[in-house]
């Protein structure tokens, strides 16, 4: 009578292999969005000691003539104080991007800037000198 057997449980594996292509596919997705909004390529120096950070909440980039590049607009230090004003800068976490021909002066002139928006986290981005 094969009504009255009992089934070995079986563990199907298709589900979980859907699952697992789905968090692949989610990842890879997100990973991508790690890219700076901007979209621009931007030659960062070097640093022996960099470290993975965070996607930025705002990215600012110095282009080498001395320019701002804030979510794909020119600003000024004044302008970019001002969009900091006008958000939540408190929380707000901003990373630099120079490139490697800006200077020290102009990256403290974008410092100064994002300090009087109310920012309190910034960061500056670099690449690992293996990275060359």
């Amino acid at each position: 009578m094969r009504y009255l057997e009992t089934r070995k449980a079986r563990i199907e594996i298709i589900p979980m292999i859907d699952i697992m292509l789905f968090l692949l596919v989610f990842f890879a997705m997100l990973t991508l969005r790690m890219i700076p909004s901007s979209g621009h390529v931007t030659k960062l120096p070097t640093s022996s000691t960099a470290v993975a950070i965070p996607h930025p909440k705002l990215l600012v980039e110095i282009n080498p003539d001395g320019s701002l590049q804030v979510e794909n607009h020119t600003l000024t230090p004044a302008q970019l104080t001002e969009l900091l004003h006008q958000r939540d800068s408190s929380k707000t976490a901003v990373t630099i991007a120079g490139s490697d021909t800006s200077s020290l002066q102009q990256v403290m002139t974008v410092i100064d800037a994002i300090k009087a928006g109310g920012a309190t986290e910034v960061g500056l981005a670099t690449r690992t000198a293996a990275g060359k």
